[in-house]
């Protein structure tokens, strides 16, 4: 079993910055994919960035080029760092952990990231 915690989530105005967490119980990096998802009210759950194990990188290209998703297996946390936020950022973001080796898929509680002025 893996516990993802996220954290870092609040209010901001337009064009502020915000950094998320998602904290892992264990170390999971080397086996585990890892991915920030989000869900505003009314829509479907969709992707905003992946961190494979190997540490090659992707993103919705609705946020390509203002977030950037990072890890510190040490720390065994992962971040998204979120800067030039828009309105449409509004949404619930969730951690994801997705296993490479067995059929085991875990998501954190979310983070609420409200961005209005």
């Amino acid at each position: 079993q893996v516990q993802l915690v996220e954290s870092g989530g609040g209010l901001v105005q337009p064009g502020g910055s915000l950094r998320l967490s998602c904290a892992a119980s264990r170390s999971i990096f080397s086996t585990y994919n890892m991915g920030w998802y989000r869900q505003a009210p009314g829509k479907q759950r969709e992707l905003v960035a992946i961190i494979s194990i190997s540490g090659s990188t992707n993103y919705a290209d609705s946020v390509k080029g203002r977030f950037t998703i990072s890890r510190d297996n040490a720390k065994n946390t992962m971040y998204l760092q979120m800067n030039s936020l828009k309105p449409e950022d509004t949404a619930v973001y969730y951690c994801n952990a997705k296993s490479v080796i067995i059929r085991a898929d875990y998501w954190g509680q979310g983070t609420q990231v409200t961005v209005s002025s």
